[in-house]
């Protein structure tokens, strides 16, 4: 009789165990799809922002006495629309979805596994001072898997294109022909795997205190609109307003690091630049002075807030409808 007994309490243990960890993967799983749908509405916000950026930052200086293909962004969205239609809007927006939607599926799914650590009791909301800390931890998780796509967009992104001015044309030389090209050419000669982390540093001090801030603003800003610690009540508005301005918490934080990161994931590999971030911060300043860690920083502002806004109530939503 003894014996049976003690194989029910082994059997009623393992069902426990077997319930816990159901429940915890189903935690996981809902945090993943969350997270996923809120990185593509991120990006379907984004993009036509940083498409307007990137033609800004890569339009050629024009000659004496002429004025620049684009005056401003509006001028830039006028243009492109016209030219290209609205599709010319979110031109390359395919690559970047997969890594964006797995990038926010890491990093709301890390954040609620931290979440559950700092609970006292399940479902207890957390303090702002504990979203801090469950933010900076999926910070340190996105920036691993972040550092080879971040050295993939940059060095894309930096590569010249051709373009033609009045009267002359300018070609500047294309070294990558897509993200697959630049991730064997660097796995091929610039130190294999190893070469696909240059930047892991200032990548890290990018997305530890970033989505500390970020996170931090985000639960902050819910609690005061909400009067208290439960949010669960919080209409769309105020989700839409906390995420926008958390996700500009996040850029005000970071930008020079992001900056020095970019450095350095494009610096050349055989004659380099800079020996490494703090290297690179100096040789920045004393060039370019403290405005040159701001290079872009208004249009990634304005790309930030609608495009997070968007990412947090998406996240919420979706989140909030599978229970």
């Amino acid at each position: 009789m003894s014996i049976f007994k003690g194989v029910c309490r082994g059997e009623w243990l393992l069902l426990f165990l077997f319930i816990q960890y159901s429940s915890k993967m189903t935690d996981v799983a809902k945090d993943l799809t969350a997270g996923t749908i809120g990185g593509a509405s991120q990006l379907i916000v984004g993009h036509p922002f940083d498409t307007i950026k990137v033609k800004l930052q890569s339009q050629p200086v024009p000659p004496p006495g002429q004025r620049p293909k684009y005056s401003g962004a509006i001028d830039a969205v006028k243009q492109t629309v016209a030219a290209e239609g609205p599709r010319g809007l979110y031109k390359g927006m395919g690559a970047p979805l997969a890594t964006v939607a797995a990038l926010n599926a890491v990093l709301f799914t890390v954040r609620g596994q931290m979440e559950a650590l700092l609970r006292s009791e399940p479902g207890t909301p957390l303090t702002v001072n504990q979203q801090v800390v469950a933010g900076a931890g999926a910070g340190v998780a996105v920036a691993v898997l972040a550092t080879p796509t971040e050295l993939i967009k940059c060095r894309l992104q930096a590569q010249g294109a051709a373009v033609t001015g009045p009267g002359a044309a300018v070609t500047a030389a294309i070294k990558y022909s897509g993200p697959m090209d630049v991730a064997k050419q660097v796995l091929r000669s610039e130190g294999g795997i190893k070469g696909l982390f240059k930047g892991l540093i200032p990548t890290m001090g990018r997305e530890v205190p970033g989505n500390a801030a970020m996170f931090g603003v985000y639960e902050a800003l819910k609690q005061y609109f909400a009067g208290g610690i439960d949010t669960s009540s919080l209409d769309r508005g105020s989700l839409i307003v906390a995420g926008g301005l958390a996700g500009g918490a996040f850029w005000v934080s970071v930008y020079p690091t992001d900056v020095i990161k970019s450095a350095i994931q494009i610096d050349d590999y055989r004659n380099p630049k800079y020996s490494g971030s703090i290297d690179a911060f100096k040789k920045i300043v004393k060039a370019e002075g403290v405005g040159g860690l701001y290079k872009g920083f208004g249009p990634a502002m304005a790309r930030s807030v609608p495009a997070n806004a968007a990412c947090f109530l998406a996240y919420e939503g979706v989140r909030s409808s599978l229970g």
